[in-house]
Protein backbone atom coordinates (compact mmCIF):
# COMPACT_ATOMS: atom_id res chain seq x y z
CA UNK A 1 0.00 0.00 0.00
CA UNK A 2 1.33 3.44 -0.95
CA UNK A 3 0.84 6.39 1.38
CA UNK A 4 0.98 10.04 0.37
CA UNK A 5 2.38 12.88 2.52
CA UNK A 6 -1.24 13.85 3.17
CA UNK A 7 -1.92 10.39 4.63
CA UNK A 8 1.08 10.71 6.92
CA UNK A 9 0.14 14.22 8.10
CA UNK A 10 -3.45 13.16 8.71
CA UNK A 11 -2.42 10.09 10.69
CA UNK A 12 0.05 12.07 12.83
CA UNK A 13 -2.47 14.78 13.68
CA UNK A 14 -5.31 12.36 14.36
CA UNK A 15 -3.07 10.17 16.55
CA UNK A 16 -1.92 13.22 18.53
CA UNK A 17 -5.51 14.39 18.93
CA UNK A 18 -6.74 10.96 20.05
CA UNK A 19 -4.04 10.96 22.75
CA UNK A 20 -4.23 14.55 24.01
CA UNK A 21 -7.92 15.47 23.78
CA UNK A 22 -9.18 13.26 26.66
CA UNK A 23 -6.72 15.00 29.00
CA UNK A 24 -7.93 18.40 27.80
CA UNK A 25 -11.53 17.26 28.20
CA UNK A 26 -10.91 16.16 31.79
CA UNK A 27 -9.47 19.55 32.74
CA UNK A 28 -12.20 21.46 30.90
CA UNK A 29 -15.04 19.16 32.07
CA UNK A 30 -16.07 18.61 28.44
CA UNK A 31 -16.72 15.10 27.03
CA UNK A 32 -13.78 13.91 24.94
CA UNK A 33 -16.07 13.04 22.03
CA UNK A 34 -17.14 16.69 21.72
CA UNK A 35 -13.52 17.82 21.59
CA UNK A 36 -12.71 15.10 19.05
CA UNK A 37 -15.46 16.29 16.69
CA UNK A 38 -14.42 19.95 17.16
CA UNK A 39 -10.76 19.00 16.59
CA UNK A 40 -11.72 17.27 13.34
CA UNK A 41 -13.66 20.35 12.22
CA UNK A 42 -10.67 22.61 12.97
CA UNK A 43 -8.03 20.54 11.19
CA UNK A 44 -10.43 19.74 8.35
CA UNK A 45 -12.92 22.24 6.95
CA UNK A 46 -11.79 25.27 9.04
CA UNK A 47 -8.02 25.33 8.46
CA UNK A 48 -7.80 22.77 5.67
CA UNK A 49 -4.78 21.01 7.20
CA UNK A 50 -6.22 17.51 6.75
CA UNK A 51 -8.57 16.05 4.19
CA UNK A 52 -10.46 12.80 4.51
CA UNK A 53 -8.22 9.98 3.29
CA UNK A 54 -8.90 6.35 2.48
CA UNK A 55 -6.79 5.30 5.47
CA UNK A 56 -8.71 7.51 7.92
CA UNK A 57 -12.01 6.37 6.44
CA UNK A 58 -11.14 2.70 6.89
CA UNK A 59 -9.87 3.20 10.44
CA UNK A 60 -12.94 5.27 11.26
CA UNK A 61 -15.32 2.65 9.88
CA UNK A 62 -13.65 -0.04 11.97
CA UNK A 63 -13.87 2.23 14.99
CA UNK A 64 -17.53 2.84 14.25
CA UNK A 65 -18.30 -0.89 14.11
CA UNK A 66 -16.47 -1.37 17.41
CA UNK A 67 -18.48 1.49 18.89
CA UNK A 68 -21.73 -0.22 17.90
CA UNK A 69 -20.39 -3.58 19.14
CA UNK A 70 -19.57 -2.11 22.54
CA UNK A 71 -22.95 -0.35 22.59
CA UNK A 72 -24.49 -3.81 22.27
CA UNK A 73 -22.55 -4.81 25.39
CA UNK A 74 -24.75 -2.42 27.37
CA UNK A 75 -27.93 -4.37 26.53
CA UNK A 76 -28.59 -6.68 29.47
CA UNK A 77 -31.72 -8.74 28.78
CA UNK A 78 -31.70 -9.93 32.38
CA UNK A 79 -32.45 -6.37 33.38
CA UNK A 80 -35.72 -6.53 31.45
CA UNK A 81 -36.53 -9.84 33.14
CA UNK A 82 -35.92 -8.37 36.59
CA UNK A 83 -37.79 -5.13 35.99
CA UNK A 84 -41.02 -6.81 34.96
CA UNK A 85 -43.65 -5.89 32.43
CA UNK A 86 -44.71 -2.73 34.27
CA UNK A 87 -41.46 -0.83 33.87
CA UNK A 88 -40.97 -2.07 30.32
CA UNK A 89 -44.50 -0.93 29.43
CA UNK A 90 -43.87 2.55 30.85
CA UNK A 91 -40.55 2.77 28.97
CA UNK A 92 -42.32 1.70 25.76
CA UNK A 93 -44.99 4.39 26.26
CA UNK A 94 -42.26 6.99 26.85
CA UNK A 95 -40.54 5.91 23.65
CA UNK A 96 -43.84 5.95 21.74
CA UNK A 97 -44.52 9.51 22.86
CA UNK A 98 -40.98 10.44 21.83
CA UNK A 99 -41.70 9.11 18.34
CA UNK A 100 -44.93 11.13 18.22
CA UNK A 101 -43.04 14.24 19.30
CA UNK A 102 -40.36 13.57 16.67
CA UNK A 103 -43.05 13.15 14.01
CA UNK A 104 -44.73 16.43 14.96
CA UNK A 105 -41.43 18.32 14.85
CA UNK A 106 -40.55 16.75 11.51
CA UNK A 107 -43.87 18.00 10.15
CA UNK A 108 -43.43 21.41 11.76
CA UNK A 109 -39.93 21.85 10.33
CA UNK A 110 -41.04 20.49 6.95
CA UNK A 111 -38.57 17.59 7.12
CA UNK A 112 -39.08 13.90 6.31
CA UNK A 113 -39.92 11.13 8.76
CA UNK A 114 -36.30 10.06 9.05
CA UNK A 115 -35.94 12.98 11.46
CA UNK A 116 -38.45 11.25 13.75
CA UNK A 117 -36.01 8.38 14.33
CA UNK A 118 -33.07 10.77 14.57
CA UNK A 119 -34.78 12.63 17.43
CA UNK A 120 -35.80 9.33 19.07
CA UNK A 121 -32.19 8.23 19.57
CA UNK A 122 -30.50 8.37 22.94
CA UNK A 123 -27.07 7.34 24.22
CA UNK A 124 -26.70 4.37 26.55
CA UNK A 125 -22.96 5.03 26.33
CA UNK A 126 -23.48 8.31 28.20
CA UNK A 127 -26.40 7.25 30.39
CA UNK A 128 -24.54 4.35 32.02
CA UNK A 129 -21.36 6.21 33.11
CA UNK A 130 -23.43 9.19 34.30
CA UNK A 131 -25.62 6.95 36.46
CA UNK A 132 -22.58 5.14 37.81
CA UNK A 133 -20.64 8.32 38.58
CA UNK A 134 -23.65 9.75 40.46
CA UNK A 135 -24.24 6.45 42.34
CA UNK A 136 -27.75 6.05 40.91
CA UNK A 137 -27.36 2.89 38.83
CA UNK A 138 -29.08 0.63 41.36
CA UNK A 139 -31.75 3.11 42.44
CA UNK A 140 -35.36 3.09 41.22
CA UNK A 141 -34.58 6.25 39.25
CA UNK A 142 -31.45 4.79 37.68
CA UNK A 143 -33.18 1.58 36.68
CA UNK A 144 -36.10 3.45 35.09
CA UNK A 145 -33.67 5.62 33.07
CA UNK A 146 -31.57 2.63 32.03
CA UNK A 147 -34.54 0.58 30.82
CA UNK A 148 -35.85 3.58 28.87
CA UNK A 149 -32.45 4.20 27.27
CA UNK A 150 -31.87 0.55 26.35
CA UNK A 151 -35.33 0.22 24.82
CA UNK A 152 -34.94 3.48 22.89
CA UNK A 153 -31.55 2.46 21.47
CA UNK A 154 -32.75 -0.97 20.37
CA UNK A 155 -36.09 0.11 18.89
CA UNK A 156 -34.55 3.09 17.11
CA UNK A 157 -31.89 0.91 15.53
CA UNK A 158 -34.55 -1.59 14.49
CA UNK A 159 -36.70 1.18 12.99
CA UNK A 160 -33.74 2.61 11.08
CA UNK A 161 -32.91 -0.83 9.71
CA UNK A 162 -36.47 -1.33 8.46
CA UNK A 163 -36.55 2.14 6.86
CA UNK A 164 -33.20 1.49 5.20
CA UNK A 165 -34.48 -1.77 3.69
CA UNK A 166 -37.61 0.04 2.43
CA UNK A 167 -35.59 2.90 0.92
CA UNK A 168 -33.08 0.61 -0.78
CA UNK A 169 -35.21 -2.39 -1.77
CA UNK A 170 -38.87 -1.43 -1.41
CA UNK A 171 -41.59 -2.44 1.05
CA UNK A 172 -42.34 -5.91 -0.33
CA UNK A 173 -41.03 -9.31 0.61
CA UNK A 174 -37.58 -7.79 1.12
CA UNK A 175 -38.73 -6.75 4.58
CA UNK A 176 -38.72 -10.44 5.56
CA UNK A 177 -34.93 -10.18 5.62
CA UNK A 178 -35.17 -8.31 8.93
CA UNK A 179 -36.97 -11.07 10.90
CA UNK A 180 -34.81 -13.58 9.01
CA UNK A 181 -31.69 -11.92 10.36
CA UNK A 182 -33.13 -11.95 13.88
CA UNK A 183 -33.81 -15.68 13.51
CA UNK A 184 -30.13 -16.14 12.67
CA UNK A 185 -29.17 -14.10 15.75
CA UNK A 186 -31.49 -16.17 17.97
CA UNK A 187 -30.05 -19.44 16.64
CA UNK A 188 -26.48 -18.18 17.11
CA UNK A 189 -27.31 -17.11 20.67
CA UNK A 190 -28.86 -20.50 21.46
CA UNK A 191 -25.91 -22.44 20.03
CA UNK A 192 -23.36 -20.32 21.87
CA UNK A 193 -25.17 -20.66 25.18
CA UNK A 194 -25.53 -24.40 24.66
CA UNK A 195 -21.82 -24.74 23.86
CA UNK A 196 -20.75 -22.74 26.92
CA UNK A 197 -23.14 -24.70 29.15
CA UNK A 198 -21.90 -28.12 28.05
CA UNK A 199 -18.23 -27.32 27.45
CA UNK A 200 -17.26 -24.51 29.86
CA UNK A 201 -13.65 -25.68 30.04
CA UNK A 202 -13.17 -24.92 26.34
CA UNK A 203 -14.15 -21.29 26.85
CA UNK A 204 -12.12 -20.54 29.98
CA UNK A 205 -9.15 -19.41 27.94
CA UNK A 206 -11.21 -16.54 26.54
CA UNK A 207 -11.07 -14.88 29.96
CA UNK A 208 -7.47 -15.56 30.95
CA UNK A 209 -5.79 -12.25 31.71
CA UNK A 210 -2.33 -13.37 30.58
CA UNK A 211 -3.23 -15.29 27.41
CA UNK A 212 -0.40 -14.42 24.96
CA UNK A 213 -2.66 -15.01 21.94
CA UNK A 214 -5.50 -12.87 23.42
CA UNK A 215 -8.03 -15.47 22.33
CA UNK A 216 -10.87 -13.61 24.03
CA UNK A 217 -10.38 -10.48 21.93
CA UNK A 218 -10.04 -12.59 18.81
CA UNK A 219 -13.32 -14.35 19.61
CA UNK A 220 -15.15 -11.05 20.22
CA UNK A 221 -13.88 -9.45 17.01
CA UNK A 222 -14.56 -12.63 15.03
CA UNK A 223 -18.15 -12.70 16.29
CA UNK A 224 -18.59 -9.02 15.39
CA UNK A 225 -17.25 -9.47 11.87
CA UNK A 226 -19.30 -12.64 11.32
CA UNK A 227 -22.48 -10.82 12.31
CA UNK A 228 -21.53 -7.84 10.15
CA UNK A 229 -20.88 -10.18 7.22
CA UNK A 230 -24.17 -12.02 7.71
CA UNK A 231 -26.05 -8.71 7.93
CA UNK A 232 -24.52 -7.77 4.58
CA UNK A 233 -25.72 -11.06 3.09
CA UNK A 234 -29.21 -10.17 4.34
CA UNK A 235 -28.81 -6.68 2.81
CA UNK A 236 -29.18 -5.19 6.28
CA UNK A 237 -27.14 -2.32 7.69
CA UNK A 238 -23.87 -3.60 9.24
CA UNK A 239 -24.40 -1.39 12.30
CA UNK A 240 -27.26 -3.66 13.38
CA UNK A 241 -25.03 -6.71 12.95
CA UNK A 242 -22.26 -5.17 15.06
CA UNK A 243 -24.74 -4.02 17.72
CA UNK A 244 -26.41 -7.43 18.04
CA UNK A 245 -23.03 -9.19 18.06
CA UNK A 246 -22.12 -7.16 21.15
CA UNK A 247 -25.47 -8.00 22.74
CA UNK A 248 -25.06 -11.73 22.08
CA UNK A 249 -21.48 -11.75 23.36
CA UNK A 250 -22.52 -9.94 26.54
CA UNK A 251 -25.45 -12.32 27.15
CA UNK A 252 -23.37 -15.46 26.70
CA UNK A 253 -20.23 -14.20 28.43
CA UNK A 254 -21.70 -11.83 31.03
CA UNK A 255 -18.78 -12.62 33.35
CA UNK A 256 -16.31 -11.19 30.82
CA UNK A 257 -15.64 -7.89 32.63
CA UNK A 258 -11.89 -8.27 32.16
CA UNK A 259 -12.31 -8.98 28.46
CA UNK A 260 -14.71 -6.06 28.10
CA UNK A 261 -12.10 -3.80 29.68
CA UNK A 262 -9.51 -4.92 27.14
CA UNK A 263 -11.91 -4.38 24.23
CA UNK A 264 -12.82 -0.91 25.45
CA UNK A 265 -9.14 -0.17 26.01
CA UNK A 266 -7.97 -0.47 22.45
CA UNK A 267 -11.31 0.61 20.94
CA UNK A 268 -11.84 3.82 22.91
CA UNK A 269 -8.10 4.29 23.12
CA UNK A 270 -7.69 4.93 19.40
CA UNK A 271 -10.08 3.51 16.81
CA UNK A 272 -13.29 5.07 18.15
CA UNK A 273 -11.67 8.53 18.56
CA UNK A 274 -10.52 8.25 14.93
CA UNK A 275 -14.16 7.80 13.94
CA UNK A 276 -15.27 10.91 15.85
CA UNK A 277 -12.37 13.01 14.55
CA UNK A 278 -13.19 11.84 11.04
CA UNK A 279 -16.80 12.97 11.59
CA UNK A 280 -15.42 16.44 12.23
CA UNK A 281 -13.11 16.31 9.20
CA UNK A 282 -16.09 15.47 6.99
CA UNK A 283 -18.21 18.24 8.55
CA UNK A 284 -19.75 20.37 5.79
CA UNK A 285 -18.88 23.88 6.94
CA UNK A 286 -20.29 25.46 3.79
CA UNK A 287 -23.65 23.84 4.45
CA UNK A 288 -23.88 25.66 7.79
CA UNK A 289 -23.54 28.99 5.97
CA UNK A 290 -26.76 28.34 4.10
CA UNK A 291 -29.61 30.75 4.94
CA UNK A 292 -31.55 29.57 7.97
CA UNK A 293 -29.11 26.75 8.84
CA UNK A 294 -28.26 28.14 12.28
CA UNK A 295 -31.92 28.79 13.09
CA UNK A 296 -32.82 25.23 12.12
CA UNK A 297 -29.97 23.93 14.29
CA UNK A 298 -31.35 25.76 17.32
CA UNK A 299 -34.83 24.43 16.56
CA UNK A 300 -33.47 20.89 16.34
CA UNK A 301 -31.64 21.26 19.66
CA UNK A 302 -34.84 22.48 21.31
CA UNK A 303 -36.79 19.61 19.75
CA UNK A 304 -34.12 17.11 20.87
CA UNK A 305 -34.69 18.07 24.50
CA UNK A 306 -38.47 18.47 24.33
CA UNK A 307 -39.20 15.06 22.75
CA UNK A 308 -37.32 13.40 25.61
CA UNK A 309 -38.10 15.59 28.61
CA UNK A 310 -41.89 15.79 28.16
CA UNK A 311 -42.52 12.01 27.71
CA UNK A 312 -40.12 11.23 30.57
CA UNK A 313 -42.52 12.93 32.98
CA UNK A 314 -44.60 9.75 32.70
CA UNK A 315 -41.92 8.01 34.76
CA UNK A 316 -43.88 9.26 37.76
CA UNK A 317 -45.94 6.12 37.07
CA UNK A 318 -42.89 4.17 38.29
CA UNK A 319 -42.97 6.06 41.61
CA UNK A 320 -40.39 8.64 40.59
CA UNK A 321 -40.86 12.19 41.79
CA UNK A 322 -41.52 14.95 39.27
CA UNK A 323 -38.01 16.24 39.83
CA UNK A 324 -36.50 12.81 39.20
CA UNK A 325 -38.59 12.38 36.05
CA UNK A 326 -37.51 15.77 34.75
CA UNK A 327 -33.84 14.93 35.40
CA UNK A 328 -34.32 11.59 33.65
CA UNK A 329 -35.69 13.35 30.60
CA UNK A 330 -32.62 15.57 30.35
CA UNK A 331 -30.23 12.62 30.66
CA UNK A 332 -32.15 10.68 28.01
CA UNK A 333 -31.73 13.73 25.74
CA UNK A 334 -28.02 12.96 25.35
CA UNK A 335 -27.15 11.70 21.87
CA UNK A 336 -23.84 10.25 20.79
CA UNK A 337 -23.00 7.30 18.55
CA UNK A 338 -26.40 6.17 17.33
CA UNK A 339 -27.55 9.59 16.13
CA UNK A 340 -24.34 9.98 14.12
CA UNK A 341 -24.88 6.52 12.66
CA UNK A 342 -28.46 7.31 11.72
CA UNK A 343 -27.45 10.65 10.17
CA UNK A 344 -24.66 9.01 8.18
CA UNK A 345 -27.08 6.37 6.94
CA UNK A 346 -29.64 9.03 6.07
CA UNK A 347 -27.12 10.83 3.85
CA UNK A 348 -26.17 7.58 2.15
CA UNK A 349 -29.81 6.78 1.49
CA UNK A 350 -30.44 10.29 0.22
CA UNK A 351 -33.20 11.02 2.76
CA UNK A 352 -31.31 13.83 4.51
CA UNK A 353 -28.87 16.32 3.00
CA UNK A 354 -25.41 17.42 4.12
CA UNK A 355 -26.79 20.57 5.73
CA UNK A 356 -29.06 18.58 8.02
CA UNK A 357 -26.25 16.16 8.81
CA UNK A 358 -24.01 19.08 9.83
CA UNK A 359 -26.80 20.41 12.05
CA UNK A 360 -27.21 16.98 13.65
CA UNK A 361 -23.48 16.87 14.41
CA UNK A 362 -23.80 20.20 16.24
CA UNK A 363 -26.89 18.87 18.03
CA UNK A 364 -24.81 15.88 19.16
CA UNK A 365 -22.08 18.10 20.57
CA UNK A 366 -24.58 20.26 22.48
CA UNK A 367 -26.69 17.45 23.95
CA UNK A 368 -23.63 15.35 24.82
CA UNK A 369 -22.24 18.29 26.79
CA UNK A 370 -25.38 19.71 28.38
CA UNK A 371 -27.50 16.63 29.16
CA UNK A 372 -25.24 15.10 31.88
CA UNK A 373 -24.69 18.56 33.41
CA UNK A 374 -28.42 19.33 33.56
CA UNK A 375 -29.08 15.87 35.01
CA UNK A 376 -26.64 16.46 37.85
CA UNK A 377 -28.10 19.89 38.56
CA UNK A 378 -31.75 18.77 38.58
CA UNK A 379 -31.58 15.27 40.08
CA UNK A 380 -32.17 15.19 43.85
CA UNK A 381 -29.24 14.24 46.09
CA UNK A 382 -28.57 10.55 46.58
CA UNK A 383 -27.51 8.86 49.81
CA UNK A 384 -23.78 8.47 50.25
CA UNK A 385 -24.03 4.70 50.51
CA UNK A 386 -24.10 3.21 47.03
CA UNK A 387 -25.99 0.15 45.88
CA UNK A 388 -25.16 -2.43 43.29
CA UNK A 389 -25.78 -1.52 39.71
CA UNK A 390 -27.97 -3.41 37.27
CA UNK A 391 -25.25 -5.90 36.40
CA UNK A 392 -24.70 -6.82 40.02
CA UNK A 393 -21.25 -5.22 40.21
Amino acid sequence: MTFSPGDAAALILVAAGAFLLPMVGTRAAVPAVVLEIIFGILIGPVFGIVEETELLTQLGELGFLLLMFLSGFEIDLRLFERRGIGQIAVAAIVFGLTLIGGYLFAQLLDLNLFLMLILATTSVGLVVPTLRSTRRMGTRMGQAILVSALLADFLTLLGVTILAVIEEQGAGLQLLKVPGFFVFVAVALMLLRWSVWWHPERFRRLFEQDDPEELGIRAALALMLVFVGISMLFSIEPILGAFLAGTVFAIVFRQSSGLETKLKGFSYGFLIPVFFINVGIRFDLEAMRAPGALVLTLQLIGAAFLVKVVPALLLVLRRLTLRESLAAGFLLSARLSLILAVAELGVRLGVIDLTLQAEIILLTAVTTTLAPILFRLIAPPVARQGVKDASGR
